[in-house]
């Protein structure tokens, strides 16, 4: 499967920025000047978050401006994200964290890629039709 833009949910920014090879950082990587890569404006936050020095953060925040950012965000997805979060209920699949229904929702509505190492988006995938990247 080709995917245009795939965006990369904070699960593998986190590995990927602490050096930790696994088949989606390994992915990662070999995808730099390959294809276009962004990542939502929910994981820009989180990745920044995990880091306790200002220094560190904006010299993070520098490099991570260099991929596309995505407002994940707005009414519609919190709607649709809101609509995924019944569906799912009602197939027994519980979304354990808001912020990857938001993700999802973003990613469905604007049918991107998602490249993630959290088993949380795979009823999204299943059940709801998320693309996501399989390195």
């Amino acid at each position: 499967m080709s995917f245009g833009i795939a965006v990369i949910d904070t699960t593998v920014w986190i590995d990927y920025l602490r050096a930790v090879s696994n088949p989606e950082t390994d992915w990662l990587d070999h995808q730099f000047g390959v294809r276009r890569l962004g990542l939502t404006d929910i994981s820009f936050c989180e990745v920044l978050q995990g880091v306790s020095d200002e220094k560190q953060a904006r010299s993070l925040e520098k490099k991570l401006r260099a991929f596309e950012i995505f407002n994940a965000g707005g009414p519609e997805v919190a709607r649709d994200a809101a609509r995924h979060d019944r569906a799912l209920g009602a197939r027994g699949r519980t979304v354990r964290k808001t912020i990857d229904g938001l993700i999802a929702a973003f990613c469905i509505r604007e049918e991107l890629a998602l490249l993630h190492r959290d088993r949380d988006f795979d009823p999204f995938e299943q059940y709801l039709g998320l693309a996501v990247i399989h390195p």
